[in-house]
Parts: C-alpha cells; structure tokens; sequence
C-alpha cells in the first residue's frame, strides 16, 4: 500500500482507490431499501387519516400529526436519496429497473427523474469546475458580483441565505415542474397560433398539420429533449392524479397543507445537504483550465461526520467524495468503500452540523485565486 507521504507527493490519480469490489449492485438489497422506506410511508399515512377523522380535540390532533410530520419529511429525504442511486444507474442491476423505480420515487417527491437525473449527471461531469457549474444557487464570480449594483446586491445576499431553504424547497417540488409543464403548453399554443396564421397568410395549408416544426426542445428547465418532455407530462399526470386522491382521502384542505410542509421540510434538507456538501471553506473550486476531476471529488465535496440515524435518512451520501470519484457505486456499499479508501482521504473536508450554518457564507467564487470566499 502506498504511504501517505507518496500519495499527496505525487497527484492522486483514481487508479489509486479500490472502488471496483464496491461497484456490484444488488436487487435485493435494493428491494429490502425500498421495503423499509415505503412500508413506514405508507403505515404513516393511514395513521395519518385515522387522526384526522377521529374524535380527538384538534389541539390534541396536532400534537400527534407533528412527529408524523417529522418523520415523513425524513422518509421523504430517503425516497429522494433513493431516486437519486436510480439517477446514476446504480441501485439496481439494470438500467431499466433503475428508470422505473426512479421514475416511481420521483413521484412521491413531484420531481420528474429522467430531467432531474440528466440535469445532476451534468453537476457530476463538472464538480469543482465553478467556470462550468455554477452549484445548486447559481453563485457568480466576484467579478460578477462586483458590478451588481446595491440593490442586486442585496437580492443576491437574501435569495441564498439559508432561510430560503423553505420557499425553494416548496417551489422545487411543489411548483417547479407543474409550472414548467405550463410554460411547455402556453409556449406550444403561442407558438401554434403564430405560426399558423403564417401558413394561411401564405396560403400554405399543407404544412399546417406538421406539427414537428412547432415542438422544438429545449421546452423548460425540465424538458431539455423530447424523453424529458415525456418524463415530465407523465410525472404530471400521476403526481396531480395522486393528490386529487388524498384530497378526496383525507380533506383537500388538509392534505394540501400537510403534504406541502413535508416536501417543503424535505427539499429544503436535501437541498441544504447539497449545498454544503460542495459550498465551504477552502473548496475546491478550480477554472476550467486548471479543474482535474479527481481532484473536484476529494477535495471539491465534503463528506459529512453526521449519526447514524441521519445518515440512513439520506442513504449514506455524506460519504460524498468515494460517490463523486464514482457514482455507479450503490449507496448500500458507500460507506464500506469509504473506509477502505480512508487513508486516500484524510485531506478531504470533514463536516459536522455544527459547521453547516458557515458554508451558507461561502457564495461568491474568486476566478482569481480559484477559491468561494464568503459575503460580506
């Protein structure tokens, strides 16, 4: 085994990890994963009508439905996690398992999978490369940032302080992707309409039924191809088809109101987790001339020294630079891959929940210097 002194002497390569053994994926482990998530899920939501139409005082009702509340957020982060092993290939066998599961646990978040995977496939090729991927809030340059004027300024400040954790958690689950279909349509109409006004005014009634001229990707955020538009009208579909039922189950009203703070609790966790996993003192945060990829793994994500319990919540991402180095290795064998490799990692950043508030300063990259500084 190579010394610690050889290995950070000379540049670590990837050939240097043992991550091979830990590539096999597993259906049953993978099945068993679904199984202890969507069981607690579903038993909860019975519990959760059972309250709601018992006798109860509704003080009484609330004090119940609040650690339900809680722990649905966290299955929800987990069912969220899971879509995400999906995404990259890696939770079951096959591919074509991997993209009906992951289509089915997009579902119950309202995140279209095929979009969502293809978009964080792009986050993966890029990691630590701040010239390309701008990470999940879009942080400019501090050359950018310099000719804001006072007012952007301040904006830019509030839209990525942490309390925004909540509004984006509802908007990136609640509303992005039925908004995202609307924009589709409406563009599709105007589009249709113009165009066919053209064709009469030429007289040109034969192109009018060619529909492939009005239909051009990219459509939205979530439709950047014709599979990611199909993606995205389905998961429309069955998510808005699902809530009309638990309206009709457990009271539009309620459900409406319940199920919006479980996803906004939920992104809000997997997008903070996100954040900090790549956003914190001392990132790796390179150009494109200079950004080696496996550098951006180790050095450009932090691995999260968090319990046990959180860390099955999120299906072990926290050991985040084994998963950057490669992502086809499945969750259930991350941590296994971790240890093996410990001693190649001993410089890549470690982070406690403590530390979680800091990295939420560091939002600004020095193009410079090749680091994220934090706002003043």
């Amino acid at each position: 085994m190579k010394t610690l002194k050889k290995i950070y002497m000379n540049k670590i390569k990837r050939s240097d990890f043992i991550l091979k053994p830990f590539l096999k994926r597993n259906n049953f482990k993978a099945l068993y994963q679904l199984i202890t998530t969507l069981i607690p899920i579903i038993s909860l939501w019975f519990f959760v009508h059972k309250i709601v139409y018992s006798p109860l005082l509704p003080i009484t009702k609330g004090f119940l439905l609040i650690p339900i509340l809680f722990l649905l957020t966290l299955l929800s982060s987990r069912t969220f996690s899971l879509m995400h092993d999906c995404g990259h290939n890696s939770l079951f066998e096959k591919r074509s398992l991997n993209n009906l599961f992951g289509f089915f646990l997009g579902l119950l978040n309202g995140i279209p999978h095929k979009p969502w995977a293809n978009d964080h496939a792009f986050h993966h090729r890029n990691n630590g490369n701040w010239e390309i991927y701008k990470g999940p809030v879009d942080v400019l340059s501090l050359e950018d940032y310099k000719a804001l004027t006072k007012r952007e300024k301040i904006i830019y400040k509030i839209s990525r302080h942490w309390l925004m954790l909540l509004p984006g958690g509802f908007y990136y689950l609640v509303i992005k992707a039925r908004l995202g279909l609307v924009i589709i349509i409406f563009n599709f109409i105007k589009s249709l309409i113009k165009e066919s006004f053209i064709k009469i005014k030429k007289r040109d009634y034969s192109e009018l039924l060619k529909i492939q001229s009005r239909i051009k990707p990219p459509f939205s955020d979530y439709g950047d191809n014709f599979d990611e538009l199909f993606d995205l009208i389905a998961n429309n579909i069955f998510v808005i088809s699902g809530w009309i039922i638990m309206c009709k189950w457990l009271g539009a009203v309620f459900f409406l109101t319940f199920y919006s703070l479980i996803l906004t609790f939920s992104a809000a966790i997997f997008i903070c987790i996100f954040f900090i996993q790549h956003n914190y003192e001392n990132a790796y945060a390179s150009s494109t001339k200079n950004w080696d990829i496996v550098e951006g793994a180790i050095f450009g994500s932090s691995n999260l020294d968090i319990p046990n319990w959180l860390n099955w919540f999120l299906a072990d991402i926290s050991f985040h630079s084994i998963h950057h180095l490669s992502e086809r290795i499945p969750n259930y064998n991350l941590r296994a891959c971790h240890k093996a490799n410990i001693h190649l990692l001993q410089k890549s950043k470690v982070l406690k929940l403590s530390d979680f508030p800091n990295c939420f300063k560091y939002i600004i990259w020095d193009s410079k210097n090749e680091n994220l500084i934090p706002i003043n």
